[in-house]
This record gives C-alpha cells, sequence and structure tokens, in this order.
C-alpha cells in the first residue's frame, strides 16, 4: 500500500478508483573506483557523498596494496558535501603518515581549500611528513627561518623610521594614545610589580643572610641586595612581568584588529599601522619600563631590608647607610638602560606578532603566546649581551 497512489479517473457515468504504482527514485550511490597504472594508484570518486550515507573506509579499500603514488581523480560526481571532504583528508593523512606520495591536482579548487582549511585545524597534532627526504626538510626550515627574519628586519626598519620622523616631526605624533597606553602598561601595573619585587628582595635577602652568617657579615646583605636589584632584578623582573601582561596584550588587540579588517581600512586610507599603532605603544614603553625598573628597586630594597632587620637585628638606619655605601649612580644607569632597552624589545615582540598573526580567534591566540615567547627570548639575549658591553666598558 506504501508503494502506491490513488487517483480518480472519470468513466461512463462513474467514478473508477485505479491503483497506480508510485515511481521509486534510484539515487546515485557512493563509489571509488582503484586501479593501477605504472606503479600509481588512481582512486576515482563517483556517485553522490552524503554525510548521511555510510562513508567508504580508506585502509578497507586500500586491502593489501601497498602503493608509492595515490592520484585521487574526479570523476562522475552527482553531488558531495563534507562526507568526501573526510575521505579525501584520511587519504591524503594515510599517505603523509606512510610516506606516500599524494596527488590531488585532479579534484577542484574548491575542495582542496577546504582541505587546507581542515589541515590548518588539525596542525597542532603532532605528525612527521616522511614524504620529504632531510635535507629537503632542513632546506625548508632554513626558507622559513630567513623569511621570518627578513620579516623582523623590516618591521624594526619601519618602526626606526617612523622613530626619525617623530624626532622630526613631534606635533604629528599621536600623544592621547600614548598617555592612554602608558596609564595601562606604567599605573595599572604597579600591583603585580610592586608584589612581585618585594618577594624577590625578601627571597635574595633570605638566601644572602644564610650564607653571610657563615662569616659574621651581615651587614654585606644589604650590599647583595641592593646592587642585584639596582643593577639586575629590578629591571629584568619588570621586563618579565610586563612581557606577560602588556606585550601579550598588544599583540592581542593588534591581532582583534588585523582580523577585523581595521588594519586594512588604515592602509587603504593612506595611514601607516607603523605610525598609528606601534610608536605610541613603543614610546609608552619605553618611558614607563625605566620609572617602573625605579620602582621595583626601591621595594626589592626594602624587602631586604625587613628580612634583615627581623632575621639579623641589622636597624633600617643602618642597613640604608651600607646600601648607599654599596650603590652608585653608574649602578643605577646601568638598571635604567637595561629597562628603557627592554621595554623597547617587549614592544616590538608584542606589536610585530599582533600584525603578523592570522585572521582568526586561533591566530590571535597563537600570535599572543609568540609575542610572549619572542619577549622572554630577546630579554634573556639583551640581557646576556648588557652582561658582556658593561665588562667591557668597566660599568
Amino acid at each position: 500500500m506504501n508503494d502506491t497512489k490513488f487517483s480518480f479517473l472519470p468513466g461512463p457515468g462513474v467514478l473508477n478508483l485505479i491503483a497506480m504504482p508510485r515511481p521509486i527514485i534510484t539515487l546515485p550511490e557512493t563509489r571509488v573506483l582503484l586501479r593501477t597504472e605504472g606503479g600509481e594508484l588512481l582512486v576515482e570518486l563517483q556517485g553522490a557523498w552524503r554525510i548521511t550515507e555510510t562513508r567508504p573506509s580508506w585502509p578497507l579499500l586500500l586491502a593489501d596494496r601497498t602503493p608509492k603514488r595515490v592520484k585521487l581523480v574526479w570523476g562522475r560526481l552527482a553531488d558531495w558535501d563534507s562526507s568526501l571532504l573526510l575521505f579525501v583528508f584520511e587519504v591524503k593523512d594515510w599517505c603523509r603518515a606512510g610516506g606516500v606520495h599524494c596527488e590531488l591536482s585532479g579534484l577542484p579548487d574548491a575542495l582542496q581549500k577546504l582541505l587546507r582549511q581542515l589541515a590548518m585545524v588539525n596542525e597542532t597534532r603532532l605528525t612527521i611528513d616522511r614524504s620529504k627526504d632531510f635535507l629537503s626538510v632542513v632546506g625548508l626550515a632554513a626558507q622559513d627561518v630567513w623569511a621570518k627574519t627578513g620579516e623582523i628586519a623590516t618591521f624594526v626598519g619601519e618602526c626606526v623610521i617612523s622613530g626619525v620622523g617623530l624626532l622630526k616631526k613631534p606635533h604629528k605624533f599621536r600623544w592621547r594614545d600614548c598617555l592612554d597606553e602608558m596609564q595601562q602598561c606604567g599605573a595599572m601595573a604597579l600591583p603585580i610589580v610592586s608584589l612581585i619585587s618585594l618577594l624577590v628582595g625578601l627571597i635574595m635577602a633570605y638566601q644572602s643572610a644564610v650564607l653571610m652568617r657563615q662569616f659574621g657579615a651581615d651587614i654585606y646583605v644589604a650590599d647583595a641586595v641592593g646592587l642585584v636589584m639596582v643593577r639586575e632584578m629590578g629591571a629584568m623582573m619588570t621586563a618579565i612581568i610586563l612581557a606577560g601582561r602588556t606585550g601579550a596584550a598588544f599583540a592581542a588587540t593588534l591581532g582583534n584588529m588585523k582580523a577585523g579588517e581595521e588594519i586594512d581600512a588604515l592602509q587603504t586610507l593612506g595611514i601607516r599601522p607603523v605610525d598609528f599603532l606601534v610608536m605610541p605603544r613603543l614610546v609608552a614603553l619605553g618611558v614607563m619600563m625605566p620609572l617602573l625598573a625605579l620602582y621595583a628597586n626601591g621595594l626589592g630594597i626594602l624587602g631586604g631590608m625587613a628580612v634583615a632587620l627581623s632575621l639579623l637585628d641589622i636597624p633600617p638606619s643602618a642597613y640604608w647607610v651600607e646600601t648607599q655605601t654599596a650603590i652608585d649612580l653608574s649602578d643605577i644607569m646601568t638598571g635604567l638602560i637595561k629597562a628603557s632597552f627592554f621595554g623597547v624589545l617587549v614592544g616590538l615582540a608584542g606589536c610585530h606578532r599582533g600584525l603578523r598573526s592570522e585572521r582568526s580567534a586561533a591566530g590571535v591566540g597563537r600570535a599572543t603566546t609568540s609575542a610572549v615567547v619572542m619577549g622572554l627570548l630577546l630579554i634573556i639575549v639583551a640581557d646576556a649581551l648588557f652582561a658582556v658591553a658593561f665588562n667591557i666598558l668597566g660599568w
């Protein structure tokens, strides 16, 4: 009864009830044809591919075949959806894992574009491409490093040109944006800088007290804490804090602007993103970092003074006098020079990764992470170079 439909046809004076069969529509089936030609396995895709139907399994189709090359061919396809995309991705993933060359040139551009997007989503998986030899992998890696080095050099050059333009025409600089960034990276960072600096001073004083007590030189805890904080730890800890706080914020902000095509709009209007977005942030960090470093130095010395008073029974006045005898102006200038340079490096890392981020939420996240890692790396390398340079200069 389900395969018939009823219609009424006029007869001689009466209506005759006639049962007519319902036409059965035959849908095209999902088909995969495999054939071998000269050591190459041709995979022809035919029929209709629907996500609601059972998708063919590539390992079952392959059986005991061990091809060295696989080529996918676009056959007579009625219609297709993500079922075909997942099957082709399965074939491609199998070829990559087994070191088999996979040829996709016979597929339409739309399907290849979807494959690239699907591969980007799954790129976090640890897979090793054995289809290329060792020299090719090393060459491609070297080429990628060279390209990224060129990007960084170009970005630094643009920042230098913009800085020269700022010195020549300071009235065209966006001082309001720079003041806003100073507020964000300076005043808003005081709580975390205060906590970290005080704890660093406490830790150094405790560790120094253990050593100094063995020689009866308790008062020299003030020398150790003061010199280390002023020359090294004040600028270093402040830079690390701002690399994780401000550098990441710069990368996320500029990355979201790029994803929202706001940077493209600036370029369309003839406005250089380096002048409009990067320079106010670099100037703000370059100015606020020395001030934060001085603040961190003072809190670190205060933390050491608290430990000396509670653990070593050294009065604050004696501790302060000893600190003044150990520290001179060259020590303070050394820390301030480091702090200014570290601030510029943190700003460069955050802005560079933000402007080079991908136009997606995942790309912005990766750019933020990369900005923090790049900023920390630059800080450590620069600190090592400063140590060598100051040692040569006798500072």
